[in-house]
């Protein structure tokens, strides 16, 4: 990971791309979220659900904003924007880290 780390409000964040015109669209499209047992890079929400409920997460219909998915064992909660084309790289990061060795967020060059 490359950018620089930006304090802002009580809350650390990764910036990719500083300084650039739009760092926040630049860097979702240099990353792609991938599946690795199958090594398929995740298109669509069409996509993603699958996956992520073949491994015990649930579709959560609490917020009609966000496109929601909770695991039962554990109090983790997935919580992505509602339209695909919004999904930014520290949403794909939250996808790996609360399904370890499932997904990796990878460079498109």
């Amino acid at each position: 990971m490359s950018g620089v780390w930006v304090f802002k409000n009580g809350v650390v964040r990764l910036v990719e791309n500083p300084g650039g015109a739009d760092s926040s669209q630049g860097a979702s499209r240099r990353k792609v979220l991938v599946h690795l047992p199958t090594n398929q890079v995740v298109t669509s929400y069409e996509v993603l659900e699958p996956m992520l409920t073949s491994i015990g997460w649930e579709r959560y219909h609490n917020d009609p904003d966000l496109l929601q998915f909770h695991k039962r064992s554990t109090t983790h909660l997935i919580s992505l924007p509602k339209h695909f084309n919004k999904l930014k790289t520290m949403h794909m990061y939250d996808i790996v880290v609360k399904t370890r060795n499932v997904f990796e967020v990878r460079d498109t060059s």
